[in-house]
């Protein structure tokens, strides 16, 4: 039975439905102009679901707790490599392109650069996103695993972190290397560099953690974690709506870059919308979709980097934000088919050859299968 075993089967599905969702949004964030992102209906409504980021994060921390890999050994080599991961995942986003002579002027305009984009490659290389966010994490949340052994003492860590996010936001040391560490922690410089720093971003995968516990604690008792989600999303929702609409400058601040308000207001909606989604998925038969979700949940980075690669290939064949609803919905269709076929092609390579990643975005074991 599902309440006897450790994996959380509407986590699957969660997580596979991240996978198509996060095709969708990428394809309408790259190639809609921005009155169809901000003005139609259906732009509007894709780019709001953007800003359910906090979903990965926070089943990367539930998974986490239940990986069977649970030694400190373990976490800091997939963290290790998971950034490698993210910046091979750059270099084939922006360098190839650029390389090749179809990175469109408009992306190249959108920084502000007047000299030529060979001069602004070290900068492509090192932009971070999700993944370098996911890696940095790993190299810590390892310790909290091996050594905080009670789930308040997590969940008192998350909200530490969380706390301090908008004081230590945008500490810069004055060495270049050490620059970069620095905005990856603690960057408040949106749309620049980092899109999702450490500080607060990490957070959420601790809040993860903290259900991965209690998860635990409960004897794989998938329906009463998922019942005390909601519970404490919703008092994380009255706790931090104040902050966010009353105090909105510390405390949010934008999304990428919120303070302790913004973070505990975001976790109680994505909490409450888990336990939703678990809800509608217990009453789901096994069919070929829920097949298919959890074929993307098992390869739910592989397919992250595939699909981020594809568009941003396309900008020198699509162009960069200037097409309407009509044709970023066929775009859409297009970079649905075109990752899962790359995926389908990576399967056939791995029974040839065995490829792996580290531990997924969302924290599954295995990335290429």
């Amino acid at each position: 039975m599902e309440q006897k075993s450790k994996r959380i089967a509407a986590l699957d599905l969660i997580k596979g439905m991240s996978v198509i969702g996060m095709i969708i949004i990428h394809t309408m964030l790259i190639y809609a102009n921005v009155k169809s992102q901000s003005e139609s209906a259906v732009g509007s409504f894709i780019v709001f679901l953007g800003r359910g980021t906090a979903i990965f994060m926070i089943c990367m921390g539930i998974t986490f707790m239940t990986s069977t890999h649970q030694s400190l050994k373990s976490s800091v080599k997939r963290g290790a490599l998971l950034l490698l991961a993210a910046f091979f995942m750059n270099f084939m986003k922006f360098i190839v392109p650029a390389v090749l002579g179809f990175a469109p002027d408009n992306f190249i305009q959108k920084y502000g650069w007047h000299g030529p984009i060979e001069q602004q490659y070290m900068y492509l290389v090192m932009l971070g996103d999700i993944l370098q966010l996911a890696g940095i994490s790993l190299l810590f949340v390892g310790f909290i695993r091996e050594y905080v052994k009670n789930k308040y003492g997590i969940l008192a860590i998350a909200l530490l972190i969380a706390l301090v996010s908008r004081e230590v936001s945008g500490i810069h040391v004055d060495y270049p290397v050490f620059n970069y560490i620095s905005d990856l922690f603690f960057s408040n410089d949106y749309p620049a560099y980092i899109y999702f720093p450490v500080f607060p971003w990490m957070s959420f995968i601790i809040i993860g953690m903290f259900f991965g516990k209690w998860y635990l604690e409960l004897n794989y008792n998938s329906k009463q974690l998922f019942r005390n989600m909601l519970h404490v999303g919703i008092l994380f929702v009255a706790l931090g709506a104040p902050l966010v609409f009353l105090y909105g400058d510390y405390h949010y601040n934008g999304f990428y870059h919120m303070g302790p308000g913004g973070v505990i207001y975001f976790a109680g909606w994505t909490l409450i919308f888990l336990w939703a989604i678990f809800r509608i998925t217990t009453k789901m038969k096994e069919n070929k979709f829920t097949s298919l979700l959890k074929y993307c949940s098992r390869n739910l980075t592989s397919m992250y980097m595939i699909q981020w690669i594809l568009i941003s290939w396309g900008k020198g064949i699509f162009g960069y934000r200037q097409h309407g609803i009509a044709f970023v919905l066929m775009l859409i269709l297009l970079y649905l088919i075109l990752t899962f076929t790359v995926q389908a092609l990576l399967d056939i390579l791995k029974k040839k050859k065995s490829i792996t990643l580290p531990q997924s975005i969302s924290g599954d074991e295995t990335v290429l299968k």
